[in-house]
Order: structure tokens, then sequence, then C-alpha cells
């Protein structure tokens, strides 16, 4: 899948500091200043649930 997938900058990252790029597809995550590097297979429904209930706030 990784292969297949066609990834997007995150709107949030910075020029130089916390670079995440999306899978299109989605389901994937990994960071942008390492394409070659490995990506972060998540639960997208489950991390948007988790987001909405505030799990990662500080």
């Amino acid at each position: 899948m990784i292969e297949s997938s066609r990834w997007r900058k995150s709107s949030y990252s910075g020029q130089e500091t916390h670079c995440v790029e999306l899978s299109s597809p989605p389901g994937l995550i990994r960071d942008s200043k390492d394409p070659e590097g490995p990506a972060l297979s998540v639960d997208v429904a489950g991390f948007v649930r988790a987001v909405k209930a505030g799990r990662f706030e500080r």
C-alpha cells in the first residue's frame, strides 16, 4: 500500500520542523523529511474519535 499511496503535506506542518505527510487513500502518516523512512499505519476513524474526545490535548 505504501508504494501505491500518494502523499500530501499537512497544512499544519512547518517549513523545517513538524513535517507530516498524509497518504491517499487515508491510513498512513510519515515524516516528510524522510520520505523513504517508515510510515505509521493508523485507524483513521479511531484517530478522529480520539481527537474529538480531547485525548491529545495537553
